[in-house]
């Protein structure tokens, strides 16, 4: 076993959910989410869309993506990335207007990408050790910041299905 594949230290009481671990591609890559994954891409007009700064020690830590992670066993991938979103960051779903989703499906694991707007104002909060960061982030600025490589290879389609106004 590598040390990076070593998932991180526990809080006292805390059990770790089946979902949480690796599944291994067939060249070896590596994917968080034994049942999939999803994330929550917040977007706001005015704002931008909230991004998180992931912390040193996760996946391609030091990176900007969304708040999400490992899906539960049977947990729908909308569910599960709101779960995610208010576990990491506090965005209330009552907050939220879902516009679609967009799935990267390989075939042995899959993301879900859940779009939404924010039809009610609210200010992300730190909720777990997951996050250095919450920022909203103008769209026109995500380039240019170091993106978890997932993010950055789906952000482009994204970035255009998102409304203008």
């Amino acid at each position: 076993m590598r040390m990076s594949d070593v998932p991180p230290p526990l809080p006292p009481g805390f059990v770790r959910d089946p979902g949480d671990a690796w599944v291994y591609g067939p060249a070896g890559e590596k994917f968080w989410g034994r049942f999939g994954a999803a994330g929550l891409l917040v977007h706001n007009p005015e704002r931008g869309v909230l991004l998180q700064l992931r912390v040193g020690w996760s996946h391609f830590g030091g990176t900007w993506g969304l708040p999400g992670g490992a899906l539960k066993e049977g947990e729908a991938a909308d569910v599960g990335a709101l779960r995610e979103a208010y576990e990491e960051a506090g965005v209330p779903a009552s907050a939220l207007e879902v516009l679609f989703t967009s799935v990267l499906d390989l075939g042995f694991w899959r993301y879900t990408t859940v779009v939404a707007a924010a039809a009610v104002p609210f200010e992300p909060v730190i909720g777990d050790a997951e996050s250095v960061e919450l920022r909203w982030v103008p769209v026109a600025e995500v380039d240019g910041l170091p993106l978890h490589p997932g993010f950055s290879a789906a952000w482009p389609a994204l970035r255009d299905r998102l409304p203008t106004s």
